[in-house]
């Protein structure tokens, strides 16, 4: 689970991520990112899943896999950073923690967040 030091809560921000943030897609997620100021600089995340997804245990699992594909991705990534992540596929697309963590692996490659190694 994400800490929730980690989780971009207040709807504003959200928001705002979502409508000035740079835009990167791969499968069944859609990321928007955007710098933020915090000091010592972390990333925040949010998971956002509609009703196009699924029914509610659905789109909660599909939430739950992201979250848990972001909290292992997390260490190998360049802080200081807003991520809103939109589900736009729907169970069978997203079907489990692997699909999740190529998918997250992929959005992260696109948006140059990774960290090199030394």
């Amino acid at each position: 689970m994400v800490d929730r030091t980690m989780r971009l809560t207040e709807s504003w921000e959200i928001q705002q991520v979502r409508s000035r943030g740079r835009t990167a897609a791969s499968g069944p997620l859609v990321a928007r990112v955007m710098p933020n100021q915090t000091n010592p600089a972390r990333n925040r995340y949010t998971v956002i899943t509609g009703k196009r997804v699924g029914k509610a245990h659905e789109r909660n699992r599909c939430k739950r896999l992201v979250r848990e594909a972001i909290r292992l991705l997390d260490p190998s990534v360049q802080q200081g950073f807003d991520l809103v992540i939109s589900v736009r596929g729907n169970v069978q697309e997203l079907s489990g923690l692997d699909v999740a963590m190529q998918a997250m692996n992929e959005i992260v490659r696109k948006v140059r967040l990774q960290v090199m190694p030394e």
